[in-house]
């Protein structure tokens, strides 16, 4: 691979970095929000690196064919393929194969939801919440969640569900919400589902269960810019 071919891939892997960050929010289907500068930076240092080979390289010795350049253009192949055909944001197909439960603190503190309106929560805080060792602070509260819809095995039921992440993609755990009351929607379409908790039947379990919504409404809304929690 010549000097100008290595220039010029290292010019293609920044830039793409450069577009899925600093110029669009495709990153935040991969990665939590605070590791763009990190992305933003490294794709700026390829991008000057590749640049700075090649014009180094161009002033540097005459024109030359190099065939074993166009082999070395393959390495570039997956990164035309993530600016053309982007992956998306994990969905119910990550959700059903996830074997993990949330974790959640029995002693964590949560402060009392208004007796009236509606109180728009994260789906983790919902289960934190319903997990409450005593006095629940949901029971009687109507709130507002949102994620994207995953269909119960056998057309039973449905879940509202997101993936929660603590560093990228590959970590991602599903925290569901079992919704009662309503019809299902569309398989990964995101909705805003309203309603109230239903408490435990015997108390809190000890072992993880997914914890019941009985919904009053449920629209269907675009995709978070932020797709995880």
């Amino acid at each position: 691979m010549s000097r100008q071919t290595q220039g010029a891939v290292l010019l293609v892997l920044g830039a793409t970095l450069l577009s899925i960050s600093a110029f669009s929010t495709t990153y935040l289907n991969y990665v939590r929000p605070g590791f763009r500068p990190l992305i933003v930076g490294a794709g700026a240092v390829l991008a000057a690196l590749g640049l700075l080979s090649v014009v180094a390289d161009m002033l540097g010795r005459p024109r030359a064919h190099d065939h074993g350049s166009r082999v070395a253009w393959l390495l570039a192949a997956p990164v035309f393929a993530l600016v053309l055909v982007a992956p998306p944001a994990l969905g119910a197909f990550a959700a059903r194969r996830d074997d993990g439960s949330p974790a959640r603190s029995r002693t964590a503190a949560h402060d009392a939801l208004a007796r009236s309106g509606v109180t728009e929560l994260t789906l983790g805080e919902f289960i934190g919440r319903a997990y409450a060792p005593s006095s629940p602070t949901l029971a009687g509260r109507k709130v507002r969640l949102i994620g994207f819809a995953v269909p119960g095995e056998g057309g039973r039921g449905w879940y509202l569900t997101r993936m929660q992440v603590r560093c990228c993609a590959a970590d991602a755990l599903a925290l569901e919400v079992a919704v009662h009351g309503a019809p299902a929607p569309a398989e990964d379409s995101w909705v805003a589902v309203t309603g109230t908790w239903v408490p435990w039947p015997d108390g809190v379990p000890d072992e993880y269960a997914v914890p019941d919504l009985t919904a009053t409404e449920v629209s269907g809304i675009e995709q978070p810019t932020e797709p995880y929690e």
